[in-house]
């Protein structure tokens, strides 16, 4: 068992609550064992996960800064004030709230910040690879604004921008989002910000899932171009599962209102240590050269599929995210992915742009690489792991092959920690 993930306090979990204690060992193993291609998960580092258990989870912080409702708060202004500057240098920004527990809260703080109940929204269909909280009929966000959803052109798989122009100057919504959880291309954040700014429209980038890219500079930013910004603090920034949301000084206040008091109560410092840890890990030269490692192992991995006769949505990918079509396989991605677990490889199903299948079935699988990125694997493992997904997929029937997979990743992750930085 790697120490780099018990917690400090194992063996005391271990005497008092031994069924919790399971869980986490279990949990540890499947990590250390298996080959983890979730698009949106990562390995945070020890500093990371140990400021995440230590004692702030005790203290109530509500408020800001040096205007807190409760004594006894200067450690853990401290702290929120080291995250805030943190955030603001990594990104460029004039104004971070660490706040947010999650990225769909950070999101609909936004919305309540920016718009009133029935105000309409312009975003990306979850379809075409937007996110559940940007306006999808069972979210709060769908129920509560008129959401007017964009997508792709059929033939290349990428934002249209001409017609997010004409939706805009039809419908005149007040927030125009762009930004999601499998659109593997860059976005025209100018383009965005252009046509926000022709409708009179507030322009928010959901960076939930290519922060860490952007902060690596690896990838463009949206902060210029946008008046606000959302991301969680996971997936590729590689800190704790958390929110943030980054602004001007024209909605900083209003921001800041949404979260507190307007959707959250006492913050969870404790895990705002953590974010304040994580950036700081960000802001180093080695963090660059992981977040440009990341997008050159996707592509070497979409590569390695599109040889062995799969097709990736757009042709390819610019980020961390392959969203591969198994159509020409004829297998849908429930059963990928679920062959590909029994196989040591975790991956999700996920719907492709204009799929033909339900969405809890899908014609595609989303594979990432940031957390076998943060294990120190590189284009040679990708490729031997291409092909090795191949196999599985093609044939998701087939239970030795499953087996005879499994054996070789257990052969592979052996050679690799969790972090390559800590071995």
């Amino acid at each position: 068992m790697s120490q780099s993930l018990t917690p400090p306090s194992f063996d005391t979990i271990k005497a008092q609550d031994p069924t919790v204690a399971e869980a986490i060992t279990e949990e540890i193993t499947r990590q250390l064992s298996t080959l983890e291609m979730i698009a949106s998960e990562n390995f945070a580092s020890r500093a990371v996960l140990e400021a995440a258990s230590t004692v702030f989870t005790n203290k109530y912080a509500e408020g800001y800064p040096g205007k807190r409702y409760y004594n006894g708060c200067e450690p853990s202004d401290k702290v929120e004030n080291l995250a805030i500057s943190r955030a603001c240098e990594l990104f460029g920004a004039a104004h971070a709230n660490v706040q947010p527990h999650s990225g769909s809260t950070a999101n609909q703080a936004i919305f309540f910040a920016t718009m009133k109940p029935g105000d309409t929204v312009l975003s990306l269909s979850l379809a075409s690879g937007g996110h559940l909280s940007h306006g999808h009929r069972v979210n709060m966000a769908g129920q509560f604004f008129n959401i007017i959803n964009y997508g792709l052109n059929k033939d290349t798989e990428l934002i249209n921008y001409d017609k997010v122009a004409s939706l805009a100057r039809e419908h005149k919504p007040r927030l125009i989002i762009t930004g999601g959880s499998a659109y593997p291309r860059l976005i025209d954040f100018a383009k965005f910000r252009e046509i926000a700014d022709e409708v009179g429209a507030v322009f928010l980038t959901d960076m939930a899932h290519f922060s860490g890219l952007v902060a690596g500079k690896a990838i463009p930013s949206p902060v210029p171009h946008s008046h606000i910004v959302s991301s969680t603090t996971h997936k590729t920034l590689r800190g704790p599962r958390s929110g943030i949301i980054l602004t001007n000084e024209e909605w900083a206040k209003p921001i800041d209102k949404a979260v507190f008091p307007g959707l959250q109560g006492g913050p969870l410092v404790h895990i705002i240590a953590a974010k304040a840890i994580a950036f700081g890990e960000a802001l180093t030269p080695a963090f660059q050269e992981y977040s440009k490692l990341v997008i050159r192992n996707a592509q070497v991995l979409g590569e390695v599929l599109v040889e062995k006769g799969l097709r990736l949505v757009s042709g390819g990918t610019d980020t961390h995210v392959v969203l591969v079509d198994l159509r020409n396989y004829k297998v849908t991605g429930k059963d990928a992915a679920n062959a590909l677990e029994h196989a040591g490889i975790t991956v999700n199903k996920n719907a492709i742009p204009f799929d033909p299948e339900k969405e809890w079935i899908t014609s595609g699988i989303r594979i990432g690489t940031p957390a076998l990125t943060s294990r120190g694997m590189k284009e040679d493992e990708m490729r031997t792991i291409g092909g090795l997904i191949a196999e599985v997929v093609k044939d998701p029937s087939d239970e030795a092959t499953q087996k005879s997979v499994r054996a070789r990743v257990s052969e592979m992750t052996a050679q690799f920690p969790l972090r390559a930085d800590e071995k």
